[in-house]
């Protein structure tokens, strides 16, 4: 990874994130990393912060990565802005250029219809990754050759653990259980401490008791190996606090309200990627 020359298109949050964790974990040198962003000030503070080269457009800091032999060019930007970035793009990347998209929505085959080259790599992080703990679901074309792979892992591994999944439909389900999973999270966790504001604690403290209980739940689950139904049965009593808890969630069709929710993600995943197509 050292002579490899990286071109972030677009420098929002996640691909900050990314930089951030190549630098911290001495992957790449800053020297090694251009990026582009339309705003001057966020230009500067980019740069400053380090020590990389930011330009204000598209072009000039792909032609950075696609003048050199060993490079990679990652697309971070918005959907809505794919379009716009991909006709920047136009005629710079050659047919060996490596790029990896962390865009939704964009497939594999609108990527290497418009930029010329075989090379893609679709990826789909999570909001975790922003602070190195989420997982990134990433495939290939058959033309990203292994030590191409082992650089894309290399990449990925910034923003926390990484996952190669065989098929590009397996990239529409991870948007929808990984990708939108925190969403998922995030509402549990927001009506759980409603619950105990309910009862009478203070916001901050059942926010604490929710926070803690449910990251402890997560490094139980990981560190025991055990299947969810297995732990979930270890502290339900006959008769107790949490088989009525569990009576009234199931009653109330917990499983299948995230089943839906789940499936109609993935449903929106893959309309979006047609529509872009």
């Amino acid at each position: 990874m050292n002579d490899l020359k990286l071109s972030f298109i677009g420098c929002g949050v996640m691909g900050e994130s990314m930089i951030a964790g190549l630098l911290r974990e001495k992957i790449v040198r800053p020297g090694n990393v251009a990026a582009s962003h339309p705003r001057q000030n966020r230009r500067d503070e980019l740069a400053q912060k380090y020590g990389i080269e930011v330009l204000g457009d598209n072009a000039g800091a792909a032609k950075l990565a696609a003048a050199q032999t060993k490079s990679a060019i990652v697309i971070c930007v918005k959907p809505q802005r794919l379009d716009r970035v991909l006709a920047d793009l136009n005629g710079i990347t050659g047919p060996h250029q490596l790029v990896l998209s962390i865009v939704a929505g964009a497939t594999i085959e609108k990527l290497a219809e418009s930029l010329g080259t075989g090379k893609i790599v679709r990826a789909m992080p999570n909001t975790p990754s922003q602070i190195g703990a989420g997982i990134t679901a990433w495939t290939c074309t058959a033309a990203v050759g292994e030590s191409d792979r082992d650089h894309v892992r290399s990449l990925l591994s910034a923003l926390g653990r990484q996952l190669f999944v065989e098929t590009e439909n397996m990239i529409d389900m991870a948007t929808s259980l990984s990708a939108t999973g925190p969403t998922y999270i995030f509402m549990v966790m927001e009506a759980l401490t409603d619950a105990g504001v309910h009862m009478g604690f203070s916001r901050d403290m059942a926010k604490e008791l929710v926070q803690e209980t449910m990251l402890g739940s997560v490094k139980f689950a990981i560190e025991s190996n055990k299947h969810p139904a297995e732990l979930r049965n270890m502290v339900t009593s006959p008769g107790g606090t949490s088989a009525e808890a569990i009576y009234q969630m199931e009653k109330g069709g917990l499983r299948t309200v995230l089943s839906k929710a789940v499936y109609s993600a993935y449903k929106r995943a893959v309309d979006l990627g047609a529509k872009r197509d």
